[in-house]
């Protein structure tokens, strides 16, 4: 945190896919109720990727995670040991700016 507020590089977005609304929910609800998240959205998308040397086009669900950096690393063990993609998309990136408000709300939630 910074005189003005937050340091928006303490918080970002981490981002992974299932291939069922009711996976991405029970994700959602377990990063919620381990703190290891503020705020998950989840998104229908359909996906197109190369799976096993063939173009693969599935429905999935993508889950937005907003969390302090701090717990990236926690956070990706935790879907990891949940998901079940052998190989999951679990990608995540520090924000380069944010409403110190919001930012300061994701700090208030989410685990020390």
């Amino acid at each position: 945190m910074t005189a003005e507020g937050p340091a928006a590089p303490d918080y970002g977005m981490m981002l992974t896919t299932t291939s069922t609304a009711a996976e991405a929910r029970a994700i959602a609800q377990l990063l919620i109720d381990e703190k290891l998240a503020a705020c998950v959205q989840l998104v229908g998308i359909e996906s197109f990727y190369v799976w096993e040397g063939a173009t693969q086009k599935d429905p999935e669900t993508l889950l937005l995670i907003k969390t302090r950096t701090a717990l990236f690393e926690k956070a990706i063990a935790r879907i990891k040991a949940v998901h079940s993609y052998t190989v999951p998309e679990v990608v995540a990136v520090p924000f380069t700016a944010g409403f110190a408000g919001y930012l300061n709300w994701i700090g208030d939630v989410t685990a020390t």
